[in-house]
């Protein structure tokens, strides 16, 4: 083999093995980005949903829920602490998203649960879902399924490697 093509054979299995990321989407002002969830071990009953949100726009919009096939609800939920404990709790009118404003949704703040999940998240593996904003509608994205232990999408936290488990990934 020439060493171009050894080369252009490197190039091309080191682009195979990244992770794909989500497409940003736009509605309207919002733009949705890097749509992604935390893997699940197998039988788990919830998953949590994460991404950026951004406002350009002149007026405020909500996110209000969603929707998708791989659980029974979509909620929007919130953890903070209180009283020096983390708590969960859903968000009863949603996540506002002021004009000009950037809100992430993450571990340990805003994200959403799936609840009554009816497949194990697996990483790697991808899944559908409908965004339903108070203005902006119905929005489909496309979630990106990260490592049981990351604290980000697209793979910048380690790959989805387990806290206290050596790097180990989780299957």
């Amino acid at each position: 083999m020439t060493r171009t093509a050894f080369l252009i054979a490197a190039v091309l299995a080191a682009w195979a093995v990244m992770p794909a990321q989500a497409a940003d989407v736009s509605a309207g002002s919002l733009k949705i980005s890097a749509p992604w969830a935390r893997a699940t071990p197998k039988g788990a009953s919830v998953g949590g949903g994460y991404m950026t949100i951004i406002n350009s726009g002149t007026a405020p919009d909500r996110l209000i829920g969603g929707s998708t096939d791989v659980a029974k609800s979509f909620e929007v939920h919130e953890m903070k602490m209180d009283g020096g404990v983390m708590k969960m709790r859903p968000v009863a009118n949603g996540i506002e998203i002021k004009p000009g404003q950037t809100v992430t949704l993450e571990p340990s703040g805003y994200h959403v649960m799936l609840v009554g999940l009816k497949q194990q998240l697996k990483q790697g593996e991808h899944f559908k879902a409908t965004l339903e904003f108070a203005k902006a509608g119905k929005v489909g994205v496309d979630f990106t399924v990260e490592g049981i232990g990351a604290k980000s999408g697209g793979a910048k936290s380690g790959g989805g490697a387990t806290p206290g488990m050596g790097g180990m990934q989780m299957k």
